[in-house]
């Protein structure tokens, strides 16, 4: 198969995380955003063409393959929709989008078009959370009774004050979103669908750079019966704290630990062997703060194999809409 041709839309801090990988795995054929500094310098860095209007770029540029989408949250639904409408298959970065309502149409718009719609989702690929998951889908933990997950990081208010999207309404969504969608995603991963909700949040600490929330907690009830706590918080002093997951069943307890669910912290059972996993490969890096785990060069390494057709399995539009639909069930909860 001849390398993937890829449209960057959006040169943040992620969208550099992007670019490094589709250089080294394809060809980067063209970048854009609003803010024509950020694309001039990706397109210098990378030798490739540059526009600050995605129609533009997608009229002009008509053997893209893959679009990939790493603009604010608010827009992702938009982007995606424009570029699959011209017969690109879509890479999004998370969340998919901050309503389920444009989630929905990102997946119609895929389905009409006849094109793949991945969401970015690499915190699947964590050593401990694919071990977990196999344990859950082995039931060698039995029954599951319930779930504690916990997502304490710092956001400070230079990281509101350096990007104007960040903290609104109409373009972050809230904290949710931003911060720990993947950590809703394994929650629908794990347990499923979610019933029902009773939550609490409030912003605490950052109410001069943002509109939305900064803590918060929910108590969640499964379709299947389980049920869990979500507490989450972005004033944790200095740096990130924690990320983890907690599950207890019949035969055992099992906790997802770290910074970044990262670590297998504690494991009894009734084969009560704790494995040797692979090394994580660490957080993504955005200069004066830190996100998730750095598995992108895997969500790529499965893209790839989709649509050369030897991979079948992978994060599609359908299965990103489950944390979207969370997410809104825990904010309406809170109101």
């Amino acid at each position: 198969m001849k390398p993937l041709n890829f449209a960057l839309i959006g040169c943040g801090a992620i969208g550099k995380r992007h670019a490094a990988i589709i250089s080294s795995i394809g060809v980067l054929k063209s970048v854009c955003d609003t803010d024509i500094k950020k694309a001039t310098a990706f397109a210098k860095q990378y030798n490739t063409n540059f526009y600050t209007d995605i129609n533009s770029l997608l009229n002009k540029e008509t053997d893209i393959d893959v679009a990939v989408i790493c603009t604010p949250n608010g827009l992702h639904s938009q982007h995606a929709v424009a570029a699959l409408s011209k017969g690109c298959h879509v890479l999004c970065e998370k969340p998919m989008a901050i309503t389920a309502a444009s989630a929905r149409k990102m997946i119609s718009a895929a389905i009409k078009y006849k094109r793949k719609l991945f969401v970015v989702k690499q915190n699947r690929f964590n050593p401990p959370v694919a071990f977990v998951q196999d344990l859950l889908h082995k039931k060698q933990l039995g029954k599951v009774f319930s779930f504690q997950v916990n997502c304490f990081w710092n956001r400070d208010m230079k990281y509101y004050q350096t990007s104007s999207w960040r903290g609104t309404k109409k373009l972050d969504g809230g904290v949710l979103f931003t911060q720990f969608s993947h950590f809703i995603d394994l929650i629908y991963w794990f347990f499923g669908e979610v019933k029902m909700v009773k939550a609490f949040h409030q912003n605490a600490a950052h109410k001069k750079v943002s509109e939305l929330e900064d803590t918060g907690s929910a108590i969640l009830q499964m379709n299947s019966g389980v049920t869990g706590s979500v507490n989450y918080s972005i004033n944790s002093y200095k740096k990130n704290m924690e990320g983890s997951i907690t599950i207890f069943g019949e035969k055992g307890t099992v906790k997802i630990g770290g910074q970044y669910l990262n670590k297998l912290e504690y494991l009894c059972r009734e084969k009560n062997n704790i494995p040797q996993l692979k090394e994580g490969k660490g957080a993504n890096q955005y200069g004066f703060y830190e996100g998730s785990m750095s598995n992108h060069e895997l969500v790529y390494d499965n893209l790839v194999s989709i649509l050369n057709g030897s991979s079948e399995k992978y994060v599609s539009g359908e299965d990103g809409i489950k944390s979207v639909e969370i997410i809104e069930k825990i904010y309406r909860a809170a109101k």
